[in-house]
């Protein structure tokens, strides 16, 4: 045994309290305090007993608690940032072991230090989580200084355990408290997410709340299977990744792993299967389960570039989408398309039925368009009523109405997003990520066989999703097939000057 083992061997002396009391980690804990490698390597018996076949952590989890700390000796003028890390990975690789090892040493290393740990089900957080945890402590040197319970971690001595303690709180969408009030300053907060990609936003973003005390060591610490493509988790490692150290952790590339089982998966379902995305490799899927539009068709869109001008793109016609507003965190969206880009987007908040036809006006002036539809259901019909009132034809549709092909969609709405959908496989979009949100939000049911419906703007705010208004503004530049002014000059067809030439197949 090393120096470092027998110096916090259990059986250490208790706290002796003083007045005023005071609150301190044991001196041989506490040199640890920014060094969470040399608290793993020191605070279990590597070699011997349970753990006589490990003799530490793996190559991936060393690199890990190496990360955080080097991250945890960087200051600030105002004291530290807090420390942001997310590991995706795939089935079996430890990820378990290493939430356990960063709670205790976060809670055991530092007076004071507060803290919460959370899981994608409360299942997971008292059979799967918490038991690791209590695992972990019951093998660790220098145990005596904390107490573990059913559902926190604490100081042993009785008159710390309110200040002193990391607490193991299943997450309610309708009950965010217990992420909302964790402050302390000038001390260390610890936050904790065992398979995060399944923990609703709201909790996330209540809990970025715990992240505002300045001269205070702050370690938010997400991990888990990439299960979902969108949320939270995944901006992590996408939209956020400046915010995040983010590591993703191939089940190959892991000590402990059933390596036949895994090649066997990669036979079955192949290399780039969402199967082995996820529960191998540690990449998030390309399409969820029921997810209408996958993430990689947009992603790919947003990649393309549109053609130049005077292509064969000069011929399409411009079509402008209008999506209005019916409540009063959405807004309406004005989209341009001409052909396969996306040429402008503009977004309306707080605007009545008037104001909203006057900027689409405007926009008509300006791109000339080859037709305007507009979402005419709810106070959409009041926007195409004074629309035609300034002479500015719109054609009216309603979401809700019957599909034109009625034996493959449940109503125009969703038939319009299938034909944006065959359009994305070509198109161009900007690199706009509300619209990209927008569209890979929405899922679908079958309303009958092979009939197609679309999830309700409704239900996807009960997900915690916002109004895929965009979406909806760029899917309404579908709504008909659209012959273009420079096509008929080229056909030698005249069109009429009041009306637009919209052609049905």
């Amino acid at each position: 045994m090393t120096v470092g083992q027998a110096s916090i061997a259990g059986g250490e002396r208790p706290h002796t309290p003083q007045t005023p009391k005071t609150q301190a980690a044991p001196a041989a804990l506490a040199a640890f305090a920014q060094d969470p490698l040399g608290f793993v390597e020191t605070a279990f018996p590597w070699g011997e007993g349970e753990l006589r076949s490990h003799t530490g952590p793996d190559d991936w989890q060393r690199d890990v608690l190496g990360d955080i700390t080097d991250a945890m000796r960087v200051r600030k003028p105002n004291g530290r940032d807090p420390i942001r890390y997310a590991i995706a990975s795939g089935h079996g690789v430890g990820k378990s072991a290493l939430v356990s090892w960063l709670i205790l040493w976060a809670v055991s290393t530092s007076a004071d230090a507060k803290g919460v740990v959370t899981a994608n089900t409360e299942r997971q957080l008292r059979t799967k989580t918490w038991v690791e945890v209590g695992k972990w402590h019951r093998l660790m040197t220098g145990r005596a200084v904390m107490k573990l319970g059913a559902t926190a971690l604490t100081a042993a001595d009785k008159d710390l355990q309110n200040t002193w303690r990391v607490d193991m709180v299943p997450w309610n969408e309708r009950a965010t408290e217990a992420f909302a009030g964790l402050h302390n300053h000038g001390k260390r907060i610890a936050l904790f997410f065992d398979e995060a990609s399944a923990i609703d936003d709201r909790i996330w973003e209540t809990a970025e709340g715990a992240l505002t005390d300045e001269d205070t060591e702050i370690l938010w610490f997400v991990c888990g299977n990439p299960t979902r493509n969108k949320g939270r988790f995944k901006e992590c490692f996408h939209r956020l990744r400046h915010r995040w150290i983010c590591k993703q952790v191939d089940s190959r590339a892991a000590r402990l792993t059933n390596k036949d089982q895994i090649a066997g998966w990669i036979a079955d379902y192949g290399e780039d299967s969402d199967f082995v995305r996820v529960r191998v490799r540690g990449v998030f899927p390309q399409k969820g389960p029921n997810q209408f539009i996958a993430t990689a068709l947009v992603e790919a869109a947003v990649q393309r570039q549109p053609l130049p001008d005077g292509s064969a793109d000069r011929l399409a016609p411009t079509v402008i989408g209008v999506d209005v507003a019916r409540y009063g965190d959405d807004q309406s969206v004005i989209l341009v398309r001409k052909g396969r880009a996306v040429l402008e987007i503009s977004r309306f908040r707080n605007k009545d039925t008037w104001e909203v036809a006057q900027h689409t006006a405007e926009k008509m002036a300006q791109w000339r368009p080859d037709a305007v539809f507009v979402d005419g259901g709810g106070v959409g019909g009041g926007v195409v009523d004074s629309l035609r009132r300034m002479h500015c034809p719109a054609i009216e549709v309603l979401f809700g109405s019957k599909a034109l092909r009625d034996t493959e969609y449940a109503n125009r709405r969703a038939e319009m997003w299938g034909e944006m959908r065959k359009w994305l496989q070509t198109g161009s979009l900007p690199d706009d990520r509300e619209l990209a949100d927008d569209l890979t939000g929405p899922e679908y049911s079958f309303v009958r066989e092979n009939v197609i419906q679309l999830e309700r703007k409704a239900d996807m705010k009960a997900r915690g999703l916002a109004s895929p208004d965009t979406g909806d503004a760029l899917a309404l530049t579908f709504a008909q097939p659209v012959r273009s002014r420079a096509s008929n000059e080229r056909d030698g067809i005249l069109a009429a000057n009041t009306e637009f030439e919209v052609w049905n197949d």
